[in-house]
C-alpha cells in the first residue's frame, strides 16, 4: 500500500518489531522495549547481530533505553554504540523525563553531537554496504568470524564485529569503563586506528585505554571507506557535498572499495537504471577509479575533494590524469609519524574515471 500511493515511484520506510521470514525485503527492525539499564546496551549488539545473520541488516536499539532513565554516561555511550549500529533513533516511554542531549549539559552534549557526526559523516560508507546487503543478503553489521571463519578465536566474540569488510567497532558498554579488550584478526593483516591513524599489526588481542569520548573503530587494511565530511543539519543537505577517499593501505601496499551513489528515495536505480557504482583501487602508487557496473548512470554534482592515503611514505610529486585531460600536480602533505598522506582537491566528479599517481 505505501508503494502504491507514490504509483511505484518513492521507496517507503517501514519500521516494525515484529517479522517473518522475508520481512527484511519490506523494513527495518528494531529491537523491542529496552531498558534503560547498561546489561541492555550491551546486549544491543549480539541481538542486532544474530538479526543480521537470519537477513535483517536494518536493525537497531532504542538509544538511552525505552523504558527507565538513562543517567548521563549511559545515555552518551548508547549514542556512542548505536551510531554505529544499522539503524540508529532515540525513542523513550512517554513516562519517562526528557532526555534531548543538550539536558545533559555541555560536555555530554558535545560528546553526542560528536557520536552523530561520525555517523553522518559515514553515510556513503553505510548505503553502499546496505546495497551489498540488498543484492547479496550480507548482513551489514557482522561477527568477525563471517570474515574470519578460519579464526576460532573470532567463534565467541560478540562485543565487537565488522561493518561491511572494512570497519571494525568496538563500543564501550561497561559503566565505569577505563578500558576494553580489542582483537584484531587476520593473519598477517594491518587494521588502522580510524582516529589517531596508528597502524597495528594482526592477529593480537590489545588493551585500549578509553575516555568519554572514545568509540574504538579500526579501519582494515586493503579497504577504501569514502565519507563526506562536511557537517549540515541533515542528510538531504549533504546530497551534493563533496566525498573524502580513505584509502588504508594492506601489507602488499594495496587497497580496494567502493561506492554506491542514486537519489536516495526512488526505486529509479531499478526502473530506470539511474545508480552510480564505481570501483577504487590502489597498487603500485597508483589509484584508479573506474565503474563497477556500465549499466547504471546518475548525474550528480558530488566531487572528490580529499584523498587520505594510510600507511603510505611521502612521494616527491602527486599526478591526477584524466582521459582527454593534461595530467595535473596535486598539493599534498604528509606527516611522517603516522604515515599519512593527504592529498588535496582532485576535485573530480565523483562518477568520473581518473587515475592518481605517486612518484
Amino acid at each position: 500500500g505505501q508503494v502504491q500511493r507514490s504509483g511505484g515511484v518513492e521507496r517507503p520506510f517501514v519500521l516494525t518489531r515484529a517479522f517473518f521470514a522475508g520481512s527484511q525485503r519490506y523494513g527495518a527492525v528494531w529491537t523491542g522495549d529496552n531498558a534503560a539499564e547498561w546489561d541492555h546496551l550491551k546486549i544491543s549488539i549480539p541481538m542486532c547481530l544474530s538479526l543480521g545473520l537470519v537477513g535483517i541488516s536494518f536493525c537497531g536499539a532504542d538509544v538511552g533505553g525505552f523504558f527507565k532513565n538513562p543517567e548521563p554516561e549511559l545515555l552518551v555511550r548508547w549514542y556512542q554504540a548505536g551510531a554505529y549500529q544499522p539503524f540508529f533513533r532515540a525513542h523513550a516511554h512517554v513516562d519517562t523525563i526528557r532526555r534531548e542531549p543538550w539536558l545533559f549539559g555541555e560536555e555530554n552534549k558535545v560528546l553526542i553531537r560528536d557520536a552523530i557526526r561520525q555517523r553522518y559523516a559515514l553515510l556513503p560508507f553505510w548505503y553502499t554496504a546496505f546495497y551489498h546487503s540488498y543484492r547479496t543478503g550480507q548482513p551489514v553489521m557482522r561477527p568477525l568470524w563471517v570474515e574470519y571463519p578460519q579464526d576460532a578465536t573470532t567463534f565467541s566474540i560478540d562485543d565487537q564485529y565488522l561493518l561491511g569488510d572494512a570497519l571494525l567497532v568496538h563500543p564501550v558498554t561497561a559503566q565505569g569503563a577505563r578500558g576494553v579488550q580489542v582483537y584484531l584478526p587476520g593473519k598477517g593483516e594491518v587494521w588502522y586506528d580510524v582516529h589517531t591513524h596508528q597502524k597495528l599489526h594482526a592477529p593480537q588481542t590489545l588493551y585500549l585505554t578509553v575516555t568519554m569520548s572514545s568509540i574504538p573503530v579500526y579501519q582494515r587494511g586493503g579497504s577504501i571507506v569514502a565519507r563526506k565530511e562536511r557537517v549540515r543539519r541533515s542528510s538531504d543537505c549533504m546530497q551534493n557535498d563533496p566525498y573524502t577517499l580513505y584509502v588504508a593501505l594492506g601489507p602488499q601496499g594495496t587497497a580496494k572499495g567502493d561506492l554506491f551513489v542514486d537519489d536516495g528515495h526512488t526505486y529509479n536505480f531499478e526502473t530506470k537504471g539511474q545508480y552510480l557504482h564505481r570501483h577504487f583501487s590502489f597498487s603500485g602508487n597508483t589509484l584508479t577509479a573506474s565503474s563497477a557496473d556500465p549499466k547504471g548512470n546518475y548525474e550528480t554534482s558530488a566531487w572528490i575533494e580529499r584523498v587520505v592515503i594510510l600507511g603510505a611514505g611521502k612521494p616527491a610529486a602527486v599526478f591526477l590524469k584524466q582521459a582527454g585531460v593534461a595530467e595535473t600536480r596535486l598539493d599534498f602533505m604528509h606527516e611522517a609519524e603516522t604515515s599519512v598522506l593527504t592529498l588535496r582537491k582532485p576535485a573530480v566528479n565523483i562518477g568520473a574515471d581518473w587515475t592518481i599517481s605517486l612518484r
